[in-house]
């Protein structure tokens, strides 16, 4: 069996999408999970489909903007639809798609995980500033 050079490995790493690798197109969705406003807009709609409105209400903090931005970066990669109704005023839905409620369950771990644990990273947080071993 012939040895695959470095250049063959990392392509067919590259084909097999290898997060660890520089060129993997996965590292982008990687960096599009890992935004706060993602986790807490798929977390919410994990719960049920949501109007923009009550996206805003639930999620503090976000801005229109960002959450616009969010949701049609959402809509782009697969994760979220948006359902319009033609009523006066016009009736904007956003929901989950296969793939998204999929992913929700691991957002909503993460975030659960976080509040459950914030007290202890806190102390970390505190004894490191400090100088002092966690």
């Amino acid at each position: 069996m012939p040895t695959a050079t470095a250049a063959q490995r990392r392509r067919r790493a590259k084909e097999a999408y290898d997060a660890f690798l520089a060129e993997c197109p996965t590292r982008q969705l990687l960096d599009t999970l890992s935004d706060k406003w993602m986790g807490l807009v798929l977390a919410s709609l994990g719960e049920g489909p949501k109007r923009h409105s009550e996206l805003a209400r639930r999620i503090a903090g976000v801005s229109q903007k960002m959450l616009t931005q969010t949701l049609r970066t959402l809509e782009r990669d697969g994760l979220v639809s948006r359902t319009v109704t033609p009523t006066v005023p016009v009736r904007v839905d956003y929901e989950l798609t296969p793939l998204g409620r999929d992913l929700a369950p691991v957002m909503v771990a993460i975030k659960t995980w976080a509040e459950a644990h914030m007290d202890e990273v806190r102390a970390a947080r505190t004894a490191y500033d400090e100088g002092q071993p966690a």
